[in-house]
This record gives C-alpha cells, structure tokens and sequence, in this order.
C-alpha cells in the first residue's frame, strides 16, 4: 500500500466533540471515523476513485497459533 496522505483539518470544536464520540460508539479513532464517513459520502455521491485503495484493517492483530496448548485458569480443573 502506498503511503497514506497526511491532511491538516480544521474544525469547529461541537463537530469535532460529536464526530469523537460517534468514533467512541463504534470502536474507531476520530481519524478513521472521519475517512469512514468521507469514502461514504464519496461512494453515495458516485465520486469514489477506482483506483482509491480499500481502508487499512484496524484494531489488534490477530493471535498467532503458537502450536501449543492452552492451559486453563488454576482452580478451573478438577483433580
């Protein structure tokens, strides 16, 4: 993937305020929050480019499988 464009963006502070907490409900950091409704209005409006690159995957990476057993939690087992 090619490097990502860094944009400065000025906001009214009560857009910003509501654009975070609309983040906050749905898992997202601000500035994934605000590409996500962009690429929408982009998309609704028939103006997002062919070429325009699927948005990066967010959140942890998946858990490797090391090959190795899980062991459960002391006092789980019975003896």
């Amino acid at each position: 993937m090619s490097e990502r464009k860094k944009v400065l963006l000025r906001l009214d502070p009560a857009i910003h305020d509501a654009v975070a907490r609309w983040a906050a409900d749905e898992l997202r950091s601000t500035n994934a929050q605000i590409e996500f409704l962009l690429r929408r209005a982009l998309s609704q409006a028939g103006r997002l480019p062919n070429n325009a690159g699927k948005p990066p995957k967010r959140g942890r990476p998946p858990k490797e499988d090391s090959g190795s057993e899980v062991l459960d939690p002391p006092g789980t087992v019975e003896e």
